[in-house]
């Protein structure tokens, strides 16, 4: 008895102290990722939680100032399966249900930033051999997943609560503003555990957002079939969680009990993970390589390709399928948008005397091309990555010259955007042509559209490349010109910024295609400008030291 009741005390005390070991710097490292995030983090949470509920809620008045144009757009809403598979069902005709219906696409928006977030301070920090140095000192096991899940989960809260903050100031009821912030937190939270998981798997950052980037595409795709159809499927996915807590629509409060036990689960999950792995080494093992290289890989291009096909291959398939989604919601879009002489002077500025559905597929297909810079800037910054991990100096060392091999990498940020653009235009004119019988006319009516995007998309491009060849430590930066580049196009007319402002970014003075004139000139000039980016950066890394 005595020793049993000595030696209870003595091992509670060794588990207690145990876990205050493997806690232990996590403050300090949290601070260290607020640092390092003190741009990027703000700027998401002020884009999703701010700008968005004004964008949405601010313009629901004017477009359908009455009841029977709410329950009009509802209704039309309703008998497209299209446009529910992308941003899910309207659940009543009130103001506030109409105002958030698009903001269902939000719940995916966060889930990319808190994945990207979670990644970049667990994986990417082993991958770079700094999480091993700073594990080395006074810090324990678990601190720096811990400060990265408490980023992220405190971001997706401070954004959930800034939207619904935002939205009660347009006199909605404020139940349902508390409703949609908490959805929209809720889906940043299951998915902060889902990334951590990720994070868990494999020796490689790109692999470890692939990872969990392809979970959140198969939670969105279980979510867009199941609410098209019987909507059995939507309950399958943390986004169909969040859409069907219903804000402004008798809300669903128990919904966000299925968010609580996704995200305690894969939280716990990363936890036990994490213990059973080696510093810097993942849980699913390596393929070897073979003993000799491939003649594919005999010069720069090939190796450069080697890096790139996968990520080619996973953008062409998003933007396709999204050109799929597009081109069907096109048809019998004027009975959705109604005769509100807002919308007809929006319209007019959009593509001129084209009708309604071809403005919205120009639209559409400028949308497209906004995410298809991304993926150009996404490869482009690959020669920053390869420099910074040290793996591009070897290359250059040999008989490949720095100009070849940064061509090599910026072939895929030229033509990459290309081919995903192609695909999701002829995705965009089938469908549509299909919906209105007529596939001989709209087909290349699209893919026109989809080529004059291009320019706007290499210019995206162009900004990475003068970044790394002139000013490499602030390469990354060329994601804040991306934003600015979106948020100008999006909300710049309806925040009033001066004209000078609105013609900085490239993507809206290219034709409006199909239903606008046909002007070579911006084509012309955005193409110059992107090639004298291209050859400011090549001439900048050329003369320059190498990190």
């Amino acid at each position: 008895m005595t020793t049993a009741s000595v030696t209870g005390p003595r091992d509670a005390a060794g588990v207690r102290a145990g876990l205050t070991a493997d806690f232990a710097g996590t403050l300090h490292l949290l601070r260290l990722c607020l640092r390092r995030d003190r741009v990027v983090l703000p700027l998401w949470t002020v884009i999703i939680g701010v700008l968005m509920p004004i964008t949405y809620a601010g313009s629901i008045k004017s477009v359908y100032p009455t009841p029977t144009d709410l329950a009009k757009f509802a209704a039309a809403t309703a008998a497209s399966p299209a446009q529910i598979a992308m941003y899910g069902p309207i659940f009543n005709p009130s103001p506030g249900a109409v105002a958030i219906w698009k903001a269902g696409a939000l719940y995916t928006v966060i889930a990319v930033a808190v994945i990207l977030t979670v990644i970049r301070h667990t994986r990417a920090e082993e991958e770079s051999g700094r999480a091993e140095l700073i594990d080395s000192t006074a810090v324990g096991r678990y601190s720096g997943l811990t400060a990265a899940i408490v980023v992220a989960a405190g971001a997706s809260i401070v954004t959930g609560t800034a939207f619904a903050v935002v939205l009660s100031m347009f006199d909605l009821p404020p139940a349902g503003s508390i409703g949609y912030g908490a959805a929209l937190a809720a889906s940043g939270l299951v998915f902060t555990g889902v990334a951590a998981v990720a994070a868990q798997l494999t020796t490689s950052a790109r692999t470890a957002r692939g990872v969990a980037l392809g979970a959140l595409g198969v939670f969105f795709a279980l979510r867009a079939v199941g609410d098209a159809g019987s909507g059995a499927l939507s309950w399958w996915s943390p986004q169909g969680w969040s859409l069907q807590l219903r804000p402004f629509a008798e809300e669903r409060w128990w919904v966000l009990l299925l968010h609580v036990a996704a995200t305690a689960a894969s939280t716990a999950g990363a936890y036990v993970l994490l213990r059973r792995r080696d510093v810097g080494g993942g849980l699913i093992a390596e393929r070897p390589g073979g003993e000799t290289a491939g003649p594919a890989l005999a010069g720069p291009v090939g190796l450069a390709w080697r890096m790139h096909r996968g990520t080619l291959l996973a953008w062409t398939v998003a933007l396709l399928l999204y050109g799929l989604l597009f081109g069907s919601a096109a048809h019998g879009l004027g009975n959705q948008l109604g005769d509100s002489r807002t919308i007809n002077d929006f319209l007019a500025r959009l593509g001129g005397n084209a009708t309604v559905e071809d403005v919205f597929v120009a639209f559409a297909l400028t949308m497209l091309g906004i995410a298809a810079s991304a993926y150009a800037i996404s490869a482009a910054l690959r020669l920053h990555y390869e420099e910074t991990a040290q793996r591009g100096e070897p290359v250059i060392a040999g008989a490949v010259g720095r100009v070849r091999w940064a061509l090599s990498h910026l072939l895929f940020a030229v033509l990459g955007p290309a081919v995903a653009i192609v695909v999701a235009g002829v995705a965009v004119g089938v469908t549509y042509g299909a919906s209105v019988g007529d596939i001989s006319d709209k087909l290349p009516a699209t893919v026109a559209g989809a080529l004059v995007q291009l320019p706007a998309i290499w210019i995206a491009a162009g900004v990475a490349v003068a970044l790394f060849g002139l000013l490499p430590r602030l390469a990354p930066a060329a994601w804040a010109v991306y934003v600015a580049f979106i948020l100008i196009f999006t909300v710049g007319s309806l925040a009033g910024l001066p004209a000078w402002v609105l013609d900085l970014e490239p993507f809206g003075h290219l034709p409006k295609l199909p239903g606008g004139a046909f002007d070579p000139a911006p084509i012309v000039w955005e193409s110059v400008i992107a090639a004298a980016l291209v050859t400011v950066g090549l001439i900048g890394f050329r003369r320059r030291d190498l990190r």
